[in-house]
């Protein structure tokens, strides 16, 4: 494979989007970033990866937001505002980690990173999905103490969850397949079979760039 080629893969829960895109990298020789952002943003900023995994795939912690989300409560918001530490402070310097990586191919999950990077040609972005009711199982292997109706609850939490980051971040819904280059259902084609995929799609790229 020639040339830059940049990756970066949206996922639902539980729909091992994460581990598609641990073994493209391997298998190409791509650098891989997922949680590894959260090291390199915090080394590039001075401050604490524990401040970064607390706001990690999380919306602004506005006041409003809050308030809509149905998830304010007037003491724990003011406490975790006293400093000018926001979400969106930290999304920005994550960001400006996310640009920097982009010189180089690399495979990014999740983060924003197809909408902070939308501008580069070398570009590709995936979507992986899965069905809600293996995303529960797979919760289960994570969370074995928990009830079916938990897992389910839990499962929608992170749907909500991602949802809302992406929308308030990039502006445009997370999940509808129009805003990505491939969208790919895990259960029908398997972990090896989305890494073929993707592995065709970026050699056509290839061919199409050398035209």
């Amino acid at each position: 494979m020639t040339g830059k080629h940049l990756v970066t893969i949206n996922r639902q829960y539980g729909s091992n989007g994460d581990k598609v895109g641990r073994i493209l990298a391997e298998k190409l020789g791509f650098a891989f970033y997922d949680k590894e952002l959260i090291a390199l943003a915090a080394k590039d900023s001075g401050f604490t990866e524990t401040i970064f995994e607390n706001a990690d795939e999380k919306p602004s912690n506005s006041l409003l937001y809050s308030i809509v989300t149905g998830s304010y409560n007037p003491r724990s918001w003011f406490v975790g505002n006293m400093d000018m530490l926001t979400n969106d402070t930290l999304f920005n310097i994550q960001a400006d980690v996310i640009r920097s990586l982009s010189d180089h191919s690399c495979v990014i999950v999740g983060r924003c990173a197809d909408f902070i990077l939308r501008d580069m040609p070398e570009l590709l972005t995936v979507f992986i999905h899965s069905s809600f009711a293996n995303r529960v199982e797979y919760a289960r292997t994570e969370r074995p103490s928990m009830t079916t109706k938990e897992l389910e609850a839990y499962v929608r939490k992170q749907d909500k969850s991602r949802t809302s980051y992406y929308s308030y971040y990039a502006n445009r819904p997370w999940d509808v397949a129009s805003n990505y280059d491939l969208v790919i259902d895990i259960d029908k084609f398997g972990v090896d079979g989305a890494v073929s995929i993707i592995t065709s799609a970026l050699e056509i790229k290839d061919r199409d760039q050398t035209k």
